[in-house]
């Protein structure tokens, strides 16, 4: 060999070495429950992906079973009764949660006696009792907790947060409003089993408030870098008793803060399919009317411009890249979906329906 070809054995060498040391083991996780319709479209994302493996799902319902089977062409032995059969019989490094909301308390525990993360769609838990139970079995296990929000991979609202939040390009932020619903979840058309418990008061701890209002929330409380607001106020109706006789269908929630106000609007009323935000500073605005696009007005315009926001990339791209980031400890969870800021988003949602139930407003 000569000494060309000791070089290029050398090179090839250290290349191989350092593609092996780059590709790493994709991500175990497994799915608890799928009684939450969202799984519909979270299933989708393990195609084609190199850095996830969906490795079990935690169900006993087998008319669900049956239905995701068929719908996902999923093996027979993908299925067990409970996720503690899936830890027993596989690794598992991280857990996806569709259960009920009032089920991720237990999730949670289970998760946290083996070590496993979880994520879990929004909102994190039905009332702030089990907000803080679930934060207090994170802390005590070390494990991490975080919580699925559609809009947080919205490109909008990254560009919203970065012209209002971190460039004030908008000045100091004066008002934010956030419109989120739909026509009804029976409207809709979901499922029966997810339609039992979203529109049962024990099982998701409300209606429309709980199921739309968590997304302002969020997106309020990460605007205003974590705090809470002085004060929460909110109205809520019925609009549909007869289709939705246990839950308000219908709500507007007032958050006071020391210098804005965040109005929030879910309902399962709107005519069309809304999660679309509006940020008010003091010396203009940005709205994020859907998720790839923005309406801007600035100092010195004279009229607003449209505007399309970059496409988001990296871990904060959809769900499963974040999530697997967080497994490995490649990021620290922040923002839209950490546990800290969610604790806060449900200890909004309770206020609203305290202040629905008194009339007044409810202080935090």
């Amino acid at each position: 060999m000569n000494k060309f070809q000791i070089i290029f054995a050398i090179t090839a060498c250290a290349i191989l070495g350092a593609s092996a040391q780059e590709a790493k083991p994709p991500v175990r996780i497994a799915l608890a429950g799928l009684e939450h319709d969202h799984a519909l479209g979270f299933i989708p994302r393990f195609a084609g992906r190199t850095d996830v493996q969906l490795v079990g799902i935690a169900e006993t319902n087998q008319d669900l079973i049956a239905r995701y089977s068929k719908r996902f062409h999923l093996p027979a032995n993908i299925f067990y009764p409970s996720l503690e059969a899936i830890f027993a019989k596989t690794n598992v490094q991280a857990v996806a949660t569709f259960t009920s909301t009032f089920g991720h308390e237990r999730v949670v525990e289970t998760c946290a006696a083996h070590g496993v993360d979880v994520m879990m769609e929004k909102p994190l838990a039905t009332n702030r009792k089990q907000a803080r139970a679930i934060e207090a079995a994170a802390n005590r296990s070390g494990i991490q907790v975080i919580v699925n929000y559609e809009t947080s991979y919205y490109p909008g609202n990254w560009q919203a947060y970065a012209m209002g939040h971190d460039e004030h390009q908008i000045g100091d932020i004066r008002r934010i409003v956030v419109h989120d619903g739909h026509r009804g979840p029976q409207e809709i058309g979901c499922s029966t089993n997810f339609l039992a418990w979203l529109t049962d008061p024990v099982l998701d701890g409300g209606g429309a408030i709980n199921d739309f209002g968590c997304y302002g929330a969020d997106l309020a409380t990460w605007f205003f870098d974590g705090a809470k607001p002085v004060s929460v106020f909110a109205v809520a109706r019925h609009i549909k008793p007869d289709i939705y006789p246990k839950v308000e269908d219908d709500a507007t929630i007032v958050l006071a803060y020391p210098q804005a106000q965040v109005i929030l609007q879910p309902s399962w009323n709107w005519p069309f399919d809304r999660k679309d935000m509006e940020i008010y500073g003091q010396t203009g605005y940005v709205l994020v009317p859907h998720p790839d696009e923005l309406r801007v007005r600035t100092a010195g315009m004279a009229d607003e411009k449209a505007a399309t926001p970059a496409p988001v990339a990296g871990v904060n791209a959809d769900p499963l890249s974040y999530f697997a980031a967080v497994v490995r400890k490649e990021i620290k969870p922040s923002g839209l979906a950490s546990l800290d800021v969610n604790v806060t988003v449900v200890e909004i949602l309770d206020a609203a329906h305290e202040s629905v139930n008194t009339g007044k407003a409810v202080k935090l």
